[in-house]
């Protein structure tokens, strides 16, 4: 999958935890995009099993889509929680530094980091 399908797949599930419908317009404003860029990627992401809409309708994450969009934000987060908590990165960069990089980083690597993290964490509990 593309960068460009994981970060709307991303999107869906962070929109779908605060609104109980997600639509177009809502992908589109999140990530600064126009709705017809969300509806191509919303028809592609659908072809390939990772979200249901009807036309011009909200959208829904598949089990399968659930699973890739929350693999993704959990590097997301624990990478922004690496950044800022344990290198004192300013958010901001924080955040725009693990979108970038939860797309590339290693299965062995994100682990590591995320279990390096918990324990950081525990030490601080």
């Amino acid at each position: 999958m593309q960068k460009s399908g994981e970060d709307y797949l991303e999107a869906v599930l962070a929109l779908s935890e605060i609104h109980e419908k997600v639509r177009t317009t809502d992908v589109a404003l999140r990530l600064g995009v126009s709705k017809p860029s969300v509806n191509r990627a919303m028809k592609v992401l659908s072809a390939d099993g990772y979200v249901k809409q009807e036309t011009y309708g909200d959208i829904h994450l598949t089990e399968k889509g659930r699973l890739k969009a929350s693999q993704v934000y959990f590097r997301h987060k624990t990478l922004t929680s690496f950044f800022q908590e344990v290198l004192g990165v300013d958010p901001v960069i924080a955040e725009q530094d693990a979108c970038l990089i939860e797309h590339d980083i290693s299965s062995e690597t994100m682990e590591k980091l995320a279990s390096y993290l918990r324990s950081v964490k525990k030490d601080f509990s």
